[in-house]
C-alpha cells in the first residue's frame, strides 16, 4: 500500500523559500506520482502519462496550490480504473487536485478554443509515463498557440484589462493581491505566454520582470505556509511574520520591495501590451501615425511614440524634462530607446534654471497623463536622478489605513488632482508644486511635517524658486493638515476657531492655495478621507476664515447656528420630542446625566455612524440634542424603531450597554489589524473660549461614541458638541466638555482622570 505523500519537513523547512521552495515542493509531488502511476499501471505505461500544467507544470507549486494534473491516453480501456487509483490517493491525502483524462486530440481540441487550457498547456511537463504522449501534446499546444497568435493575444490582453479592473494595484493597495492584482504573478504569466506567441519581451524586460517575479512569489509562498491555504491577500496581520520568514528588517521593508517589484511588472506589462496592441493594428491604421511631428528640437512624436534624438539626449541636461512634458501634453510614451538614451543624459546642476523649473511645473500641470510618463521615467533612474529628494519617498508604504497608495504615487495622484483646480487660485504653479511637494517628508525621520518644511526650505531654491514662492511652498507644507483637522475635528460655529485659523493662514491667497491642496490630498487620500459631509465642512470653513482675512466683520460670521430660533422655540414647550430627517437626529427632553451616552448607545445599537453632534442646556433644566448620522446598511432607516428604543433608554428600561456589547460581539470583526490598535486622548485648553476639547483617536469597532460618551458620564462631563470621523480602520474623535458648573476642566488630576476612563472603555 502506498504511503500518503508527508509535506512536513519541507513545510517546516525555513531555509527554503521562493522559488526553491516551490521547485522542492514539485519535486516532492512528482517522485510520489510516480510511484502513484506505477502502481496504477501494474509498471506498465504505454500509451499513458501524467502530464503537469498550469503552476504545477511551471514546477512553482507553493503551499496551498492546486495540483494541475492532466492523466493522458491514447486509447486504453483500463484508463477509467488507473484514473481512480490515482485521484483517491491524492485526495486522501488531503490536497486540492485540479484534473483531468485526456487523449491528446481531446487535449489538443479544447485548447483551440478555450484560452485558460490553451495557456495551461503552454506549461505542460511530464511527471511520469510515455514520454512521447506528452512531447506530441506539448508540441501541438505551441503549434495551436503560436498558428492562431494574433487571436490569442488579443484575447490574452482583453484578459489582462479585465483582471486589472477587478483585482487592483499590487503596488499601491494596503492589502495587495500577489497573484491577480496589476504588477502581480499572473502579469508576468501572460507575458510569458505572449512571448511563446510572438517575440515581444526586451531582454533586459525579460530579467527584470524574472527578478521581481522572484519577490513576489517569495511572498506568496511564505503567505501560504503561514495561513496554511491557498491565500493571494497579503492582508495586514500577515505582513510582519511573512517579512519575518522571508528576513526583512520589517513589514514595511517587505512592503516597499513589494511595490517596487510590482511597479517594474506593471510598467513592463502595460509598455509591452502597449506595443502588442499597436503591431495588431491594420497597416493602413498604423499608416496614419507614421508622421512625425517634431514638439521640441530633436524630439519627435511618431508612430504614437516620443523619440528623442541620440546627439540631443546625450547634450541637453534639460532633454528628460522637455521628453516628459511633451509626452504628456500628447498623452503618448516614451519609446523604448529614447528611454534608455534618456537614463544616460547629462544630469542637471544643483541649482536649476528658471527654465528647467518651468518645465516641471508644465508637466505636473498636464494632470493625470504626467503620471504614467514620470513612472516610466521612476523605472528607468530619470526621476531620481533629476530629483534625488523623492527617493526616500519612492515605493514608501504609508502608515494610515485609509491610504491607498504609497507616498510617492499619493503625492502624484494629489497633484493631478491639483490640476483640476487650478481655477480656483491665483497662482496654479504653487499649487502643483505643493501638492507634489505636502509629503516629502514622509520619506525622512521624524514628524513628516517637520522633515517636509527642511526639505522644502532647501530644495524650492534648488529648482529656482524665489524666496516668497519658498516661504509660501513651505507654509503649504507645515499646514496642509489644518483646515481638514479644523473641519472634521472642531466647532466651526465658535469664532475662536475661525479665528485661529485665518491667524494661521495669514491670506486670502494662501487660503485658496490650501483648500486647493486640501482637496486634491484628501481625494488621493481615499474614499474615507473625502465624502460630501467633509466637502460641505470645508466649505463652511474656507468660507468662514476667508470673510475673517478679507476684514468682515465677525458678525458675518455666525456665532452659533445650533440651536436655531426654530428649535429655541420648540425647546421652550414642556414634553419629550424625538424627531428623525434627513439624516438629523433630533432631542428635546429634560435634562439628565447620561442623555448624550444613551442615545449614542442606541445608535451604536442599531448600527447608525454618527458624524456629528451638537448639545445645549437651558438654564430651566431642558436639553436639546442634534445627531447627523449616516446608516452605512440600510437605503431605509428604520427610525420609528430607533425612536422607540431610545425613548425606552431615556427611561431607563433599556439595557443600553448590554445591548451594544451583544451587538459588538455578533458584528464585530475579530482581526488582528497593527492599523487599528491603541487609543490615545489628547485634552486642550485653548481650543475653545467656553469649553475643554478631547480629542481621542482609535481603532474602529462598534459603540466607540458610546464607550467614550459613557466615561465622560462617569466623571460628571456634559458634552456640549462632538466631532466624529472614521478613516479607514481608525475613528478621530472630539468633543467639547464642560464640568458641572458649566465651566473647563482645568483641574491635572481631573485631566487625568479623563484619559484614564476613556481609554479603559475603550480597551474593554
Amino acid at each position: 500500500m502506498l504511503v500518503p505523500l508527508d509535506r512536513s519537513s519541507l513545510f517546516a523547512d525555513t531555509s527554503l523559500t521562493g522559488a526553491a521552495w516551490c521547485a522542492a515542493y514539485s519535486d516532492l509531488v512528482d517522485g510520489w506520482l510516480r510511484e502513484l502511476l506505477a502502481a496504477a499501471v501494474d509498471d506498465d505505461d504505454r500509451g499513458v502519462a501524467l502530464v503537469a500544467v498550469g503552476g504545477y507544470g511551471r514546477a512553482e507549486l507553493a503551499p496551498g496550490s492546486d495540483i494541475d494534473l492532466m492523466l493522458a491516453h491514447t486509447g486504453r480501456a483500463d484508463i477509467d480504473e488507473i484514473a481512480n487509483r490515482i485521484w483517491y490517493p491524492i485526495w486522501d491525502s488531503g490536497l486540492h487536485l485540479g484534473h483531468s483524462v485526456q487523449t491528446p486530440k481531446q487535449a489538443l481540441g479544447l485548447a483551440a478554443d478555450d484560452l485558460d487550457t490553451a495557456t495551461a498547456l503552454l506549461s505542460a511537463r511530464r511527471v511520469a509515463g510515455d514520454a512521447s504522449l506528452v512531447a506530441d501534446i506539448a508540441a501541438g499546444a505551441h503549434s495551436q498557440w503560436t498558428k492562431k497568435s494574433k487571436r490569442w493575444l488579443q484575447a490574452l490582453g482583453d484578459r489582462v484589462e479585465e483582471r486589472h479592473a477587478t483585482a487592483g494595484e499590487v503596488a499601491f493597495r494596503l492589502e495587495p493581491d500577489l497573484k491577480d492584482g496589476r504588477g502581480g504573478l499572473r502579469d508576468v504569466h501572460a507575458l510569458r505566454w505572449a512571448e511563446a506567441a510572438e517575440p515581444v519581451i526586451e531582454q533586459h524586460d525579460s530579467e527584470a520582470i524574472g527578478a521581481a517575479y522572484d519577490v513576489l512569489l517569495a511572498a506568496r509562498v511564505e503567505l501560504q505556509r503561514l495561513t496554511k491555504r491557498n491565500a493571494n491577500l497579503l492582508a495586514l496581520q500577515d505582513q510582519r511574520p511573512v517579512a519575518e520568514a522571508l528576513g526583512y528588517e520589517n513589514a514595511d521593508a517587505l512592503m516597499k520591495r513589494i511595490a517596487e517589484a510590482a511597479r517594474t511588472i506593471a510598467w513592463t506589462s502595460d509598455d509591452t501590451w502597449r506595443r502588442i496592441r499597436y503591431n495588431a493594428r491594420t497597416p493602413i491604421g498604423r499608416l496614419g501615425s507614421r508622421r512625425a511631428r517634431e514638439l521640441f528640437p530633436g524630439i519627435v512624436l511618431r508612430d504614437e511614440e516620443l523619440h528623442v534624438e541620440r546627439e540631443v539626449a546625450e547634450r541637453d541636461p534639460l532633454t528628460a524634462l522637455r521628453v516628459a512634458l511633451a509626452a504628456a501634453r500628447e498623452d503618448v510614451a516614451i519609446e523604448r530607446e529614447s528611454l534608455e538614451l534618456l537614463s544616460n543624459s547629462p544630469t542637471l546642476s544643483e541649482q536649476w534654471p528658471a527654465e528647467a523649473r518651468e518645465l516641471l511645473v508644465e508637466l505636473l500641470l498636464t494632470g493625470r497623463p504626467a503620471i504614467g510618463v514620470i513612472e516610466a521615467l521612476d523605472q528607468r533612474g530619470v526621476w531620481t536622478r533629476l530629483l534625488p529628494e523623492w527617493a526616500p519617498v519612492r515605493a514608501k508604504p504609508q502608515h494610515n489605513a485609509y491610504h491607498r497608495f504609497t507616498v510617492d504615487r499619493h503625492l502624484l495622484e494629489a497633484t493631478a488632482n491639483a490640476t483640476a483646480l487650478v481655477n480656483r487660485v491665483k497662482r496654479p504653479d504653487l499649487l502643483v508644486m505643493g501638492a507634489f511637494m505636502h509629503d516629502l517628508g514622509k520619506g525622512l525621520p521624524g514628524d513628516h511635517t517637520e522633515a517636509g518644511m527642511a526639505l522644502v526650505r532647501q530644495l524650492a531654491p534648488r529648482l529656482a524658486f524665489d524666496a516668497a514662492d519658498t516661504e509660501t511652498l513651505v507654509f503649504l507644507v507645515e499646514q496642509h493638515l489644518l483646515l481638514p483637522d479644523v473641519a472634521t475635528r472642531r466647532d466651526l460655529d465658535d469664532p475662536a476657531t475661525i479665528e485661529r485659523v485665518a491667524e494661521a493662514v495669514g491670506s486670502i491667497e494662501r487660503l485658496e492655495l490650501l483648500a486647493a491642496l486640501t482637496e486634491a490630498d484628501s481625494i488621493a487620500t481615499g474614499p474615507a478621507a473625502w465624502s460630501p459631509w467633509k466637502a460641505h465642512l470645508l466649505s463652511q470653513l474656507v468660507e468662514r476664515a476667508g470673510t475673517v482675512l478679507a476684514g468682515g466683520d465677525m458678525i458675518v460670521v455666525p456665532a452659533r447656528t445650533f440651536p436655531s430660533p426654530e428649535q429655541l422655540a420648540a425647546l421652550a414647550a414642556p414634553g419629550q420630542r424625538i424627531e428623525a430627517a434627513d439624516g438629523v437626529l433630533t432631542i428635546m427632553a429634560n435634562d439628565r446625566p447620561g442623555l448624550f451616552s444613551r442615545v449614542t448607545g442606541v445608535l451604536a445599537m442599531h448600527g447608525i455612524d454618527v458624524l456629528t453632534a451638537g448639545v445645549y442646556s437651558t438654564e430651566d433644566g431642558r436639553a436639546l440634542e442634534e445627531f447627523r448620522v449616516n446608516d452605512p446598511y440600510r437605503e431605509e432607516t428604520p427610525w420609528p424603531r430607533i425612536i422607540a428604543d431610545i425613548e425606552r433608554a431615556l427611561d431607563g428600561r433599556l439595557a443600553v450597554h448590554a445591548r451594544v456589547a451583544e451587538r459588538a460581539r455578533t458584528y464585530g470583526r475579530q482581526v488582528y489589524n497593527p492599523l487599528a490598535r491603541g487609543s490615545s486622548v489628547t485634552i486642550d485648553n485653548g481650543a475653545s473660549p467656553s469649553a475643554t476639547v478631547i480629542d481621542v483617536e482609535t481603532g474602529d469597532r462598534i459603540g466607540v461614541l458610546y464607550a467614550i460618551a459613557s466615561a465622560l458620564v462617569e466623571l460628571d462631563l456634559d458634552v456640549r458638541s462632538a466631532k466624529v470621523q472614521t478613516l479607514g480602520v481608525r475613528v478621530v474623535d472630539a468633543f467639547y466638555v464642560t464640568d458641572r458648573q458649566g465651566e473647563k476642566v482645568w483641574d491635572g488630576d481631573m485631566l487625568h482622570e479623563i484619559e484614564r476612563a476613556i481609554v479603559h472603555n475603550l480597551s474593554t
